[in-house]
């Protein structure tokens, strides 16, 4: 059963339940009729719809061996304003059989892999019907004229079946149509004709087909469009102009495409929401997001892009959401998220990211989601974190993370937050070679040190320690340049440096005592 269609029953079931007020008595067998107005019938052996409920309203029938709907199916069923057949074995239904029905306001007929069309006139006296379902079946065609009479219809969904074209014009009387869907079937082309008459048409999904293109004046007939869906096709480009007449058009999802580039002014300025998730991108020039101001979700996960221009982003002031996961990204420009300051939601992860500037989330103080993980980051720079104002959660796990001394601030970060640290275990230290494989979260702070750098010129020191004072004598060589550096930590975090260096005047062997 397709997960929607489950999904759907399951609502009906509990909304049945809900209203529980009936003895089942009078019901017919094969039937569970939950109030006097509402029934669902499932059994398999059942062949021919039940007589004696003529007072119901709205009927389920499902999972059943019913081959046929003819002229006499509804007879005893003229208050029938809802009607489901889900997954049962149709092969036929008579241009006649919805005749005694001109009540009807919802229509369902999905699931039957055995009906291969539906006729003209089927739905001539359905004049009331606002909602039309026809999903899963095996359509390959649709019959001109089919919906004509159909004026108040606002939902229409033909998904799931084999349907490769439509003719033109089919849809020209819906004038009352909002939402339409056309997805997972083997359409390879959308027609402007296609559309003609969708005057008030709000939705339209056609993912999941084979269209290959789609011509600058596809959607010019439906102008009151707010979502338009065509993920999962095979489009390579997108011509100039093609969505400028849906000045209302707040919903674009082009993810699962072949797209390779994107230019300026090809999307609305109206849009809210634009996927572009799973494409060929690999570089986004000429500023293509520059103008789209009410532009609050941005995803361009799982493309190609290695490197981003500082001004992708500019203007997209509303801005909440950022998706750019799954790329090739080795850096990001440190004012890539400059001035957004609603951005609530950011992800890297997937990347080959080896640093991070310190102030590339200056402007975030309200990032609530920081995804790093997968990265190749080494550390974290100095403040990074600091500028959040709210509590966020953080995945940094993935990275060979180097555990010395330069990774103190992260480790100290994590120990104040690290209940807002997704898989903190999986954390480990890709080095130095004695922590090499631990997490990093059951590490010592004392732990994390760097090694001693070699001067430039060979020197032996020694430590000795004489009751609370630490001893370092250094036998340098002739005109060494030694400088020696020494940092106190304290518990707090606070570090203190000094510095001694050798100033001696006449190059000659001499001994530095701290």
């Amino acid at each position: 059963m397709d997960r929607n269609i489950g999904i759907t029953l399951c609502l009906m079931l509990k909304l049945c339940y809900q209203d529980h007020t009936m003895s089942e008595t009078h019901c017919p067998a094969r039937c569970h009729c939950f109030t006097p107005t509402r029934a669902i019938c499932s059994e398999e052996r059942m062949l021919t719809m039940p007589r004696n409920i003529s007072q119901v309203r709205e009927l389920v029938v499902m999972t059943t061996g019913l081959s046929y709907l003819d002229t006499n199916t509804f007879q005893e069923n003229p208050r029938l304003a809802k009607l489901v057949f889900l997954n049962n074995l149709l092969r036929e239904v008579s241009v006649r059989a919805f005749d005694p029905l001109p009540g009807l306001e919802e229509l369902e007929i999905s699931g039957n892999s055995w009906l291969e069309r539906l006729y003209p006139g089927t739905f001539r006296k359905q004049v009331n019907l606002t909602r039309l379902l026809l999903n899963f079946n095996r359509f390959q065609t649709v019959t001109p004229g089919i919906f004509d009479s159909l004026q108040n219809l606002e939902t229409l969904q033909l998904k799931g079946n084999l349907i490769s074209h439509l003719p033109g014009l089919l849809f020209q009387n819906l004038t009352s149509l909002r939402s339409l869907d056309l997805s997972q079937n083997a359409l390879t082309r959308v027609d402007r004709e296609l559309l003609t008459g969708l005057t008030q048409l709000e939705t339209l999904i056609l993912g999941y087909n084979q269209i290959t293109g789609l011509s600058p004046d596809s959607f010019h007939n439906v102008s009151q469009m707010r979502e338009l869906y065509l993920d999962g096709n095979k489009i390579s480009d997108l011509p100039h102009g093609i969505f400028s007449n849906l000045t209302k058009l707040e919903v674009l999802s082009l993810r699962g495409n072949l797209i390779t580039n994107v230019s300026h002014r090809t999307f609305p300025f109206s849009l809210k929401e634009l996927n572009l998730n799973n494409n060929k991108l690999s570089e986004l020039s000429f500023n293509p997001f520059t103008s789209l101001t009410a532009l609050t979700q941005l995803y361009l996960s799982s493309n190609r892009l290695h490197e981003l221009p500082v001004d992708l982003l500019r203007n997209l002031t509303a801005l909440q959401v950022v998706d750019l996961s799954d790329n090739q990204l080795t850096s990001l420009p440190e004012e890539i998220f400059m001035e957004l300051s609603d951005i609530k939601v950011v992800h890297l992860h997937n990347n080959n990211l080896s640093s991070i500037k310190p102030r590339l989330f200056e402007h975030q103080v309200l990032l609530e989601q920081l995804y790093l993980s997968q990265n190749n980051l080494q550390n974290l720079p100095l403040g990074l974190l600091d500028y959040f104002l709210s509590e966020n959660m953080i995945r940094l796990h993935g990275n060979p993370w180097n555990c010395d001394c330069n990774i103190q601030y992260m480790y100290d970060w994590m120990g104040e937050n690290h209940r807002y640290v997704e898989d903190l275990s999986k954390m480990l230290c890709a080095g130095p070679v004695p922590l090499r494989g631990q997490s990093l979260a059951s590490v010592h702070r004392d732990q994390l040190v760097c090694p001693m750098q070699r001067s430039p010129q060979p020197s032996h020191c020694t430590l000795h320690t004489d009751n609370d004072t630490l001893i370092i004598k250094c036998k340098v060589d002739k005109c060494s340049p030694l400088k020696l550096k020494v940092q106190l930590y304290e518990d707090d975090g606070r570090t203190a440096e000094y510095i001694f260096k050798n100033e001696t005047s006449q190059c000659s062997n001499s001994t530095i005592t701290v």
